[in-house]
């Protein structure tokens, strides 16, 4: 499940480091203040809906292209990178994926791997399962003009623009997913990305756009820990979510008290 979805149906964590880290991690890099969230947006026609989001979309896009192919057992091709800061090499290796997973000679200390191999949807779905928790998966595949995903390989840089100046437009571009337009399909899509506004959404909606902002009030440091970069990750945060919907120019908008 998307980090968002679980943070919507449990907004307040109790050890967010220890038990929660594939949320928590997103939130390593906001200190107190307001900051920008990942955004989505869905638009449909007749045939397809159309997918486009932002930096920490891109495995819910990839889970639910993936999930409307119908021969679970069929290899297709896929192409990109996997950005991790832990050595998942075992995983790797479970999973039966010829990945070679390479420590990066940076300041920043993370893993990388390049990938061109084939899969099919029931070990792709299981892999994005797994690797959401620590790592980021950019992958792209085509198989038809209602069953792709594109997502740029380099993980852009965190915006330092305030909410009122987002450039929304510009940062949807990361992933792009297509897939057919059915009732099936459509539900699914609703159910992963927006069910706290699905009794919102009119039934003859074209475009919805979702935004996740951040006000973060409260950092609790833990006591014990000296070590200043493991500092910053394990300090819990405690503010809001704002989560809004803008349903073909309609704006709703909840909010959660969030401890991360």
């Amino acid at each position: 499940m998307h980090f968002l979805s679980e943070l919507v149906k449990k907004p307040i964590l109790e050890n967010p480091f220890e038990q929660h880290l594939n949320i928590h991690r997103h939130f390593y890099r906001y200190s107190k203040g307001e900051f920008i969230g990942p955004a989505l947006k869905i638009t449909k026609t007749k045939a397809k809906i159309t997918m486009k989001g932002a930096h920490e979309y891109e495995d819910l896009i990839l889970e639910v292209v993936t999930k409307t192919i119908s021969n679970s057992q069929e290899n297709f091709e896929i192409k990109g990178k996997l950005i991790t800061s832990s050595d998942i090499g075992n995983s790797i290796s479970e999973l039966g994926l010829n990945w070679v997973l390479k420590k990066s000679t940076g300041k920043t200390k993370n893993y990388k791997a390049d990938i061109l191999d084939q899969i099919n949807k029931d070990l792709l779905l299981q892999t994005i399962d797994i690797f959401r928790e620590k790592s980021y998966l950019l992958l792209s595949y085509n198989r038809n003009a209602t069953c792709k995903v594109t997502t740029k390989k380099n993980i852009p840089q965190p915006s330092k623009k305030k909410v009122e100046d987002d450039d929304v437009s510009k940062r949807i571009q990361f992933c792009i997913g297509m897939i057919n337009n059915t009732d099936a399909n459509l539900e699914m899509l609703i159910d992963l990305a927006a069910t706290d506004f699905k009794s919102e959404l009119p039934n003859n909606w074209k475009s919805i756009i979702i935004l996740n902002n951040y006000t973060i009030n409260q950092i609790e440091i833990p006591t014990n820990v000296k070590d200043t970069r493991l500092l910053r990750i394990m300090a819990i945060r405690k503010g809001k979510m704002i989560r809004s919907v803008e349903i073909d120019g309609d704006l709703i908008e909840k909010q959660y008290t969030i401890v991360v």
